[in-house]
């Protein structure tokens, strides 16, 4: 069988069927004949033609008459599902390399419990934070603010924190 590669432009280009009209216009200006049909038997009344039922039939009409309108060589639908679809995405993506998404689990059991043994003994050390008075809390907001004095924020080898005040006038 013989294969061929279509062009893109070809592809691209929709087909035009009654004028200028193309077939997703078509559908959609046909589509409100069926709705309002099927509205008009479906709601009470029935089989009858109260205000409502016009007024819901013209305003049905006129959304997919609007909907079918082309701008820039794309109907209009489409730019409000291109709109509503950017709206709707999420505003921030955190990326994270260690997301376990997709990835296969491999979980490794200890083979002898003197392994299991030694990993219970090891917690991990839990550093108590300082409790401070409030005076004293005052006395190092007052430091901190302080132009003169030279604050130094490092973080050593160990991800630790280390703050240095080298000279308090």
């Amino acid at each position: 069988m013989k294969v061929a590669v279509v062009p893109a432009q070809i592809t691209s280009v929709e087909d035009k069927i009654a004028g200028n009209l193309g077939i997703s216009q078509l559908i959609l200006l046909i589509a409100p004949v069926f709705t309002s049909s099927a509205l008009f038997i479906a709601i009470p009344p029935f089989m009858a033609a109260p205000v409502y039922k016009i007024v819901l039939i013209a305003v049905i009409t006129l959304v997919f008459c609007i909907s079918a309108i082309r701008i820039k060589g794309k109907i209009l639908l489409h730019w409000a599902i291109i709109i509503l679809r950017y709206n709707t995405r999420p505003k921030y993506f955190v990326y994270n390399k260690n997301d376990a998404y997709l990835r296969t689990a491999i979980q490794t059991e200890p083979k002898d419990t003197k392994e299991k043994a030694k990993k219970a003994e090891k917690p991990k050390p839990v550093f108590a934070l300082p409790q401070f008075q409030t005076h004293d809390r005052v006395e190092f907001e007052a430091i901190v603010a302080n132009p003169k004095a030279k604050l130094h924020f490092k973080m050593n080898k160990k991800g630790v924190l280390d703050v240095h005040i080298s000279e308090i006038k």
